[in-house]
């Protein structure tokens, strides 16, 4: 098992731990009603996918 010959400084964690950062989603606009949608997937308010009425969305 692999140890350490001497403890390592908080700015060397820092460095390590730089790249652990979130990502915001990707959003974009259905073509069909304009909505927020995520990419390659059915948009929820119209049922469209690629130009196409995928499931059907009832208006409540």
């Amino acid at each position: 098992m692999a140890v350490q010959k001497s403890k390592k400084s908080k700015s060397k964690k820092g460095m390590r731990r730089s790249h652990w950062k979130l990502s915001a989603p990707a959003i974009s606009e259905c073509p069909q009603c304009h909505a927020k949608k995520l990419p390659h997937r059915v948009c929820k308010s119209c049922g469209y996918y690629n130009g196409r009425a995928v499931i059907s969305v009832d208006e409540a």
